[in-house]
């Protein structure tokens, strides 16, 4: 038994009446088709995991430079407070 009770037999009938009716030159055409198109899909499925880390890494760029940001401008109010109160104690 063979593929869902199909014999080895059977397909081998099967085969010779597809390639009796397509011919061999239109079987390899179509499995060069197939092929391509395979190919084609392996590169489009490489290209768009590519995409996708580029855009992952811009996004965390640029979640770094905001956090940096937001640190130097806390940073910067830091500074300010400081100085505030040193005028502060000063007039005291």
């Amino acid at each position: 038994m063979g593929f869902g009770g199909i014999s080895i037999w059977q397909l081998l009938i099967v085969l010779g009446i597809i390639i009796l009716i397509f011919g061999t030159k239109k079987l390899r055409n179509l499995g060069g088709d197939l092929g391509g198109a395979v190919k084609g899909f392996k590169s489009a499925m490489k290209d768009g995991e590519k995409d996708m880390e580029e855009d992952l890494k811009n996004k965390k760029d640029k979640e770094d430079d905001k956090l940096q940001k937001n640190a130097s401008d806390e940073e910067v109010i830091d500074v300010k407070a400081e100085s505030v109160n040193e005028q502060e104690k000063e007039r005291k």
